[in-house]
């Protein structure tokens, strides 16, 4: 597609996408047909992808109109040739980006279902590390496990914010909450989405005096971030208790009732938020969590269904499942679900983790086909 068409072909879509977005905002009888509903956020959905691409792709056109405008009129050579280097790699983005949307414009999984698996992959994502047997051990091996994963947010380009966290009776953490998120939310979901079930480890605890190895064991729950518009929930529906959050010290600590905890009452969710020390912001941050939730376990029969006529244990969204054993004694992570031992677990907790998510991913798509 020549250029000027792709724009206005872009544009076309950007105003589809604005117009829909206010008619959300404005129509709530949207959510009480669920077959016009769906169609509807079917269209959202792509729409919303569309206009990321565009606005990054405007975003790079714009700077290649500076790069040039620097070629032609500057007068320093060493000004010009920066631009020309920098005009060299704002075409290879652009490039990218405009095979980027022709993917999305031409191909037919753009029209996605949100009942599919393919519109999760591109979401933001919520994790939720907790420790299981093991006692402070395993409160030990949650600290560690959050370490290699913000590691790899880090290699990946990706931010995070802790929404709550509970601290071990000696260190580490009982339980801890992420909000992901990665560069325009693609992606994220998709590559983290197979980490969530029970990681198992095997060490001679710091306390061992003996020398024995133990076995300790926590769970990971990965979430997809959803929106306020693709899960209702009714304030009449939510349990909101107030306390004094338990931080590290300072001078806000518990002098107000700043923490958070929603009960959701049908599905009997909890969610708690202490990190903000405003209660209204946690109250937002709570409630991201339990719609991610809400979703979430909507979505996790389906994912079982999926998995049991592919015969794969990958993607069931089971968190008893035990899907990963990291064995310090001989430096080697093993992921039970393919079968796949790495012997580097010293790297692999520095978060060079990239290499067993693909091969999961490849395993889960090879899956798919049949």
């Amino acid at each position: 597609m020549k250029k000027p068409l792709l724009i206005k072909k872009l544009e076309e879509y950007e105003n589809e996408f604005q117009e829909i977005s206010k008619s959300i905002k404005s129509n709530n009888n949207i959510f009480y047909d669920k077959e016009k509903s769906k169609e509807f956020f079917k269209r959202y959905l792509k729409l919303e992808r569309i206009s990321l691409l565009y606005q990054k792709y405007k975003k790079e056109l714009n700077f290649l109109q500076e790069a040039n405008f620097i070629i032609e009129n500057d007068q320093d050579i060493g000004m010009k040739e920066l631009a020309f280097v920098e005009r060299s790699n704002i075409l290879k983005k652009i490039s990218n980006i405009e095979k980027d949307i022709e993917n999305v414009l031409f191909s037919s999984s753009i029209d996605i279902d949100i009942e599919e698996n393919i519109t999760e992959d591109n979401r933001n994502a919520i994790m939720e590390l907790r420790s299981g047997t093991g006692g402070d051990e395993a409160c030990l091996f949650v600290e560690d496990i959050l370490r290699m994963y913000t590691m790899y947010f880090k290699k990946s380009g990706w931010k995070y914010k802790i929404i709550h966290a509970q601290k071990g009776g000696i260190k580490g953490y009982k339980e801890i909450i992420l909000d992901i998120i990665g560069k325009e939310g693609i992606g994220v979901y998709g590559d983290l989405k197979f980490e969530s079930g029970v990681h198992r480890v095997q060490r001679i605890p710091k306390t061992e005096s003996q020398g024995r190895v133990h076995t300790s064991a926590i769970t990971v729950a990965v979430l997809p971030q959803v929106k306020e518009i693709e899960v209702k929930i009714n304030l009449s529906d939510i349990k909101k208790d107030t306390f004094r959050s338990s931080g590290s010290g300072g001078q806000h600590v518990n002098k107000t009732e700043s923490a958070v905890r929603l009960t959701h009452i049908p599905s009997k969710i909890t969610v708690e938020c202490q990190e903000e020390r405003s209660q209204h912001k946690n109250f937002e941050k709570a409630m991201n969590v339990l719609r991610s939730r809400i979703y979430h376990k909507r979505m996790e029969k389906q994912l079982k269904e999926r998995s049991i006529k592919r015969k794969s244990l990958v993607s069931t969204g089971d968190r008893s499942v035990k899907i990963r054993t990291y064995n310090y004694p001989h430096s080697r992570v093993t992921d039970h679900r393919i079968h796949k031992s790495i012997h580097n677990l010293t790297n692999f907790m520095n978060g060079d983790i990239q290499e067993m998510i693909d091969l999961l991913k490849n395993f889960d798509n090879d899956q798919n086909k049949f």
